[in-house]
């Protein structure tokens, strides 16, 4: 084990971090993505430090496959829009880079400074960035060319004993951001580590940050539970920590009434999960059909409504009912419409599919 040492204000040398050597964290070089390798191989030559950080570290610790690779660097982001043609700049407040492999999309950010707190966009230094993440499981850095994991803030030691520990404090943490309350609950479940009872606390004390956020935050979060093979544990611990209520407003009513409701809802989140796992390359309709399918049941008796309603009409009905009950959530049409019309085939109810328009040739 190595320590990173930095200076004080007085010019004397100050622990700052550990660092991990490969025969200590174990990572196997092969598991690393070469395409993320050749990037930071790059930037190190153009220059600049780099090195893949967050979640990916996390789950390369706990010996679990990352989905995908993040990089942290020194470059700025026009200085890595220079050094590589097949990327973009994306963001307007906060500058990332998107760099293209196929169709692999590598995210890579610039250390931010903590100047304006843990959100702002003054770009820093590696010490500086650390502080801005979220918990100390996510605030991990692997260089995957001297093969060294770079930790702050005991982040490797959480991992090994399971808890979830805020990098910054808890009376800011959420104010700051309020979906970092998602964050914790999807990491919990996702990870096996628990969330220690004093933050479980404050984020049942804080739910009620989420009121102004963002459909559109709310409604990546929650496609990323939906597509995470883990919907079930995590909308269970989105529930105990009165968060679910602000992503899924409409069925959080449903389950708080209704105990056949929140069995069945539930059971359809396993189901949801299943098919996630056996079949990845599913599209959103046919994940969302698990999170319509017992809301659409319990509307009505369907049997005498498809003796007395134009199927037509019933789908028409079905789907603007369906379409509030996701709120905030705004999937395509064209997802929404798969979902509702197979929900509506399970039930018996047989729905023509739409004839494409063909335009006449011309003469």
């Amino acid at each position: 084990m190595l320590i990173r040492y930095g200076t004080d204000a007085k010019g004397r040398p100050v622990k700052k971090a550990v660092i991990y050597t490969k025969e200590e964290h174990k990572i196997p070089l092969d598991s690393i993505d070469k395409d993320a390798i050749y990037i930071i191989n790059m930037l190190k030559d153009n220059g600049f430090d780099s090195y893949i950080v967050g979640g990916a570290v996390r789950d390369l610790i706990g010996r679990r496959k990352p989905k995908d690779f993040d990089i942290v660097t020194d470059a700025t982001p026009s200085r890595i829009k220079k050094i590589f043609r097949n990327s973009r700049i994306i963001g307007k407040r906060f500058r990332l880079v998107h760099i293209f492999f196929g169709d692999k999309i590598f995210e890579v950010s610039t250390f931010r400074s903590i100047c304006d707190g843990s959100v702002g966009n003054a770009f820093g230094s590696m010490d500086e960035d650390v502080m801005r993440r979220d918990f100390s499981l996510n605030a991990l850095y692997y260089d995957p060319l001297k093969q060294q994991v770079i930790d702050y803030v005991n982040g490797i030691e959480d991992i090994k004993k399971g808890v979830i520990k805020p990098v910054i404090p808890l009376d800011r943490i959420f104010i700051e951001d309020p979906v970092r309350m998602l964050r914790a609950v999807k990491y919990s479940a996702t990870t096996g580590c628990k969330l220690p009872r004093k933050l479980k606390k404050k984020i049942r004390e804080s739910s009620d940050l989420l009121s102004p956020v963002s459909p559109s935050r709310l409604t990546e979060e929650l496609l990323k539970i939906i597509n995470s093979g883990h919907s079930y544990d995590i909308v269970s611990a989105a529930l105990d920590t009165d968060l679910y209520v602000y992503l899924q407003p409409a069925a959080t009513e449903l389950i708080l009434e209704n105990k056949k409701f929140t069995s069945r809802y539930m059971e359809s989140l396993r189901k949801l999960d299943e098919l996630v796992a056996a079949k990845p390359e599913s599209k959103l309709g046919e994940r969302l059909f698990y999170i319509l399918r017992d809301f659409v049941e319990q509307l009505t008796d369907w049997e005498k409504e498809k003796n007395l309603v134009p199927p037509a009409e019933l789908y028409k009905r079905t789907w603007a009912i369906c379409r509030n009950f996701v709120l905030p959530m705004n999937p395509q049409r064209t997802e929404l419409d798969y979902a509702v019309r197979k929900v509506l085939v399970d039930l018996g109810i047989q729905i023509k599919k739409k004839q494409k328009k063909t335009s006449k040739a011309k003469a």
